[in-house]
């Protein structure tokens, strides 16, 4: 029979061969990459996921993303070819193709963030003080991000990255441009309402002033037209009258003398005081008798 140190000694050495064997074996997940470190010094570079083996106590494991990353520089204010200024707000993508280079460069996906801050930046610069505001705003964008891609991507593969894609999200004037852009707009807009307003008042005062004349015209027309018609009307009255008359005088001196007593004797106020000779009272007379 075994002893009870021997037993002991047999429970240590299992112990301490499920912690190293334990130890030995490690796993790459999907999306992840590793690369093993042996006394601080690269030994491998795994990237296919599953279960991997290392030395125990001497081999240390770090893990990279294996997946594309996203990068937000800030803002940037730039200027163009055509004197322009722009702030302008882009993103990026990348992965890590080296790790190794990574490691001595970079280190951790922080540092390569701000490293890629910086080159992102600078490659907009560059590349959009050669553009106008025309060509960003035209078909020649694409382009104008290609040739930025490639001026980024020529910088990250110093410190093993590849950058897949470099996107403008947004370029707009600075606030205070924009300002002075919409003040200037609004004056502008200002301006033509005071001219299509003075432009109404004037047209107005021209259809006033023709309508005006117009009514004029036709009121003195009409008045002419009125008095020729009233004229016309006299004289055939005259004419009428005349006829009626020459053809019989002492009905026409009767008439007259009727018209005559009408105007006046019409208001009962009146009194005359005339001799009864007078020949204004001459049919009164031929009635008495």
């Amino acid at each position: 029979m075994m002893s009870d140190g021997k037993i002991l000694g047999l429970l240590i050495a299992a112990v301490v061969a499920f912690i190293l064997i334990n130890s030995s074996i490690f796993t790459v997940t999907e999306g992840k990459q590793v690369i093993i470190l042996r006394f601080g010094d690269p030994k491998e570079q795994i990237t296919d996921p599953g279960l991997h083996f290392k030395m125990p106590l001497i081999d240390n494991i770090r893990a990279f993303e294996k997946r594309i990353l996203n990068v937000d520089p800030p803002s940037e204010e730039v200027l163009l070819a055509d004197q322009k200024r722009l702030v302008v707000d882009s993103f990026a993508r990348y992965r890590i193709t080296d790790m190794l280079v990574f490691l001595k460069t970079l280190n951790t996906e922080a540092s390569a963030q701000q490293r890629l801050h910086t080159v992102i930046n600078s490659a907009l610069r560059s590349t959009m003080g050669k553009a106008t505001l025309q060509d960003i705003l035209s078909e020649k964008r694409d382009s104008l991000m290609e040739g930025i891609q490639t001026i980024v991507n020529e910088e990250a593969k110093r410190f093993g990255i590849e950058v897949v894609d470099v996107r403008i999200v947004r370029a707009d004037l600075p606030e205070q441009v924009t300002q002075a852009t919409f003040d200037r707009m609004r004056s502008e807009r200002e301006r033509e309402a005071r001219e299509a307003r003075a432009e109404g008042e004037q047209l107005s005062t021209e259809i006033r002033s023709k309508a005006d004349k117009e009514r004029t015209i036709l009121l003195a027309e009409a008045k002419r037209d009125s008095e020729i018609a009233r004229g016309e009307g006299d004289r055939k009255a005259i004419d009428i009258y005349g006829q009626a008359f020459g053809e019989d005088p002492e009905f026409y001196a009767f008439y007259r003398s009727l018209e005559a007593y009408r105007n006046s004797l019409s208001n009962s106020e009146t009194t005359l005081m005339i001799s009864p000779e007078n020949d204004f009272l001459k049919f009164f007379k031929d009635k008495m008798k």
